[in-house]
């Protein structure tokens, strides 16, 4: 038998004394009205401030209650869906269009955002310091590869700490242009240590969208134009979802300190690394790929209810008793960036042939919010969310799933960089700084040598 050796010994007692030291009765939160999660009793988030970037609506206040409507989604007040089809009619590519609309707050004339596309190529190359570092790093996870980059990108910056509009808006460009490198090198540099593969690290052309350019660095022409544009509908969806998600908020709180630039938006990076965020995409291509194993039969809706039912009730899968990518913290009826994202879906499962996948997808989706509210009631209105379908399609563009949640960033960095350029402008702002309750009495000191 192994032997535990003193320091062993000391955490092992230390994380019993966590245990004991972090139990508390769920049933306080409700008597003392603490909004757990930041959440009131109905689910709804609590209301902590204001914003003029993005609005997420999944229902509307009465003064019977809230009633569950379409979701729908506005950036800058334009909502989501009349701003991709409008993209998908021209068939071009809009990722920029929206990143300049959500950063400024106006939609750009012609030569302004053929100007900001060549401005965003231009800021894409990463000094070669950067790119020895990422080779020299002994950890190979993206998301932490990522937010080591960002906050190196403190050192290289002449006016790292200034705060001026000009400064912050120079820096967010940057930072939404070399996401992209970042990643498509730190995959590349990935494959080269765990399988041996070449090394590439390409330069990005002045002629490719930001969503072509990132195909291309990670795996050079090997793209076709559907699955670009796929792309590019993807980080469209990403790229803001209000103040309030978890990540958003968190450069939000950081911001409010003052901050640098690159300290906030690492912050949100481990934000959005956990599962139950950006992750969470993850888990449902886990669990897709569980139920396509063991499902017999793909059209068998009884079969399909019954594996269900057992991943409910923590028989099978992860044990956790959770249907990933079903439900949403706003929305109720739909999700409309799941639905966008079937629309684009269907197209390319098309071209790849594998409309029967995608059929099988949308059957679970239905069956597991019937499944749901048998099991655990109908407390709310459930709907798949874009985590559902977004795995399934970085699949089909062959993207692997080591940068399913850094792509996610690679969108969701242009919201978070105008959420931190609000907070540092709009007037009378302060330090977020809510409060706790504490529930532990108050105790006298005993000297040690009494212990």
């Amino acid at each position: 038998m192994k032997s535990t050796s003193k320091k062993e010994f000391l955490i092992y007692k230390l994380s019993d004394d966590m245990k004991r030291s972090t139990r508390m009765d769920a049933e306080l939160f409700r008597k003392l009205d603490v909004k757990r999660g930041l959440r009131n009793e109905d689910g709804t988030g609590v209301l902590v401030g204001l914003s003029n970037v993005g609005n997420v609506v999944g229902y509307e206040r009465t003064p019977e209650g809230i009633v569950p409507i379409e979701g729908k989604l506005f950036f800058r007040g334009y909502e989501l869906k009349d701003l991709v089809h409008a993209i998908l009619r021209e068939d071009r590519f809009g990722f920029e269009e929206i990143a300049f609309l959500i950063l400024s707050g106006r939609l750009p004339e012609v030569e302004e955002l053929e100007a900001f596309r060549e401005l965003i190529v231009d800021n894409m190359p990463l000094k070669q310091n950067t790119i020895l570092h990422m080779i020299e790093l002994e950890g190979l996870d993206i998301m932490n590869i990522l937010a080591r980059c960002v906050m190196e990108f403190y050192t290289f910056d002449e006016n790292p700490d200034d705060v001026s509009r000009d400064n912050l808006m120079r820096q967010s460009i940057e930072l939404i242009s070399k996401f992209p490198t970042i990643i498509a090198y730190a995959y590349n540099i990935y494959r080269h240590k765990v399988y041996g593969r070449s090394l590439h690290i390409r330069d990005a052309k002045r002629d490719l969208s930001l969503a072509e350019n990132f195909l291309y660095m990670l795996k050079g022409s090997g793209y076709t134009r559907l699955e670009a544009r796929t792309l590019d509908l993807l980080l469209i969806l990403h790229s803001e979802h209000g103040g309030g998600n978890n990540s958003t908020f968190t450069v939000r709180v950081t911001s409010s300190t003052g901050t640098d630039t690159y300290s906030s938006i690492a912050a949100g990076i481990g934000s959005l690394k956990g599962p139950k965020h950006g992750g969470a995409n993850l888990k449902v291509c886990d669990m897709m790929a569980f139920l396509q194993e063991n499902v017999s039969d793909w059209t068998d809706e009884a079969e399909i209810e019954s594996w269900l039912v057992r991943i409910l009730n923590r028989e099978v899968f992860d044990k956790e008793g959770l249907i990933y990518g079903i439900g949403h913290a706003v929305y109720t009826k739909s999700d409309p960036r799941a639905d966008l994202l079937k629309e684009m879906a269907l197209q390319l499962a098309e071209e790849k042939n594998r409309i029967p996948e995608l059929e099988f997808l949308e059957r679970v989706e239905q069956v597991a919010i019937r499944t749901i509210y048998r099991e655990k009631g109908q407390h709310k209105l459930l709907c798949a969310n874009v985590d559902f379908y977004s795995g399934f399609v970085y699949d089909m563009i062959g993207i692997p799933k080591e940068l399913y949640t850094p792509l996610f960033a690679m969108g969701r960095i242009v919201g978070w960089c105008a959420h931190r350029n609000e907070e540092l402008n709009f007037e009378g702002r302060r330090i977020i700084r809510p409060a706790y309750r504490c529930l532990t009495e108050e105790r006298e000191y005993e000297e040690l040598k009494v212990r």
